[in-house]
């Protein structure tokens, strides 16, 4: 098993958010563009899940070092869901109620979820969604085209979000295994719970963004032909993933087992040298192959 990353919180980020990002940043395409705008608008409520079904067992844990690695997992995605609400302040001033959104997402996840299903269910929906944030971070950035036409600025911000996601990627998964004694079924269903859930709300929210924005229906109907193709087609963005997605299947499966991102490093060293992000996701993205 490789060696994990040190969890650190990386606070005040400049990602010139408040710039002329084009509304359609990623090459000028509204489906992939409004698809990772969905993402960022479901991200702040979230991380707050998250962080809460953590905390559930926060008192339980006896392991100093993991005690260090939840206090940093939380200030890590606490700061997430801070950097994509002032992102998501740009969708606003576009026409997007994201106000509504993340309400129903509250609702969902905190006044549903939270409240009638057992914490030990919430907390594998977290170790399953952390799972899946860690191969999209290596999914991401390790094929140098996936963003290659998106905003530098956008892809800097993504690229953050994934290196932080690779460092804090173990920690409900061992408050779930060492901590809640989960098994193996309730992480297994996990998984598919997450992946069909988190895809629905997406696609939803990126459709409802394309109709704001005065698609017809027709042209809706053409973007998501052609956008599903390029989500799930062979070669297109989750595909190459599959492998790697696969593995939290595996009966003893760690999240370690499948080692450290490629270019994690470079991102860390440019970061640590430049302190600007931006450099470090320009960084990341031109060692992606």
């Amino acid at each position: 098993m490789s060696q994990a990353h040190d969890i650190t919180p990386r606070e005040k980020l400049d990602f010139d958010l408040q710039g002329d990002i084009p509304k359609y940043w990623f090459g000028g395409d509204p489906f992939k563009t409004r698809l990772f705008d969905a993402m960022s608008t479901i991200f702040p409520e979230g991380e707050r899940y998250f962080i809460s079904c953590v905390r559930d067992y926060r008192d339980q844990v006896t392991d100093p070092q993991l005690q260090r690695d939840i206090k940093d997992f939380i200030r890590q995605e606490g700061q997430h869901g801070i950097v994509h609400s002032q992102y998501n302040d740009r969708l606003k001033a576009q026409g997007i109620d994201v106000d509504m959104l993340e309400g129903r997402m509250r609702h969902l996840m905190f006044n549903v979820i939270r409240k009638y299903v057992p914490k030990a269910a919430t907390l594998a929906d977290t170790a399953a969604a952390e799972h899946m944030t860690a191969i999209m971070a290596h999914g991401f950035f390790e094929r140098k085209e996936v963003l290659d036409s998106a905003d530098r600025r956008m892809r800097a911000m993504y690229a953050w979000h994934a290196m932080e996601e690779i460092e804090h990627k173990a920690v409900a998964f061992d408050v779930m295994q060492k901590v809640a004694k989960v098994g193996y079924l309730r992480r297994t269903i996990a998984m598919v719970l997450v992946t069909l859930g988190f895809n629905f709300h997406a696609l939803l929210i990126t459709r409802y963004m394309l109709q704001v924005d005065g698609f017809s229906r027709w042209q809706r109907i053409k973007m998501f032909a052609k956008g599903l193709a390029w989500l799930f087609g062979p070669g297109g963005l989750y595909m190459p993933m599959f492998g790697h997605y696969i593995q939290y299947f595996k009966p003893g499966f760690h999240p370690w087992q499948m080692g450290q991102m490629r270019s994690y490093q470079l991102w860390l060293d440019t970061f640590n040298r430049t302190g600007d992000p931006i450099a470090a996701g320009e960084a990341l993205h031109a060692a992606g192959a």
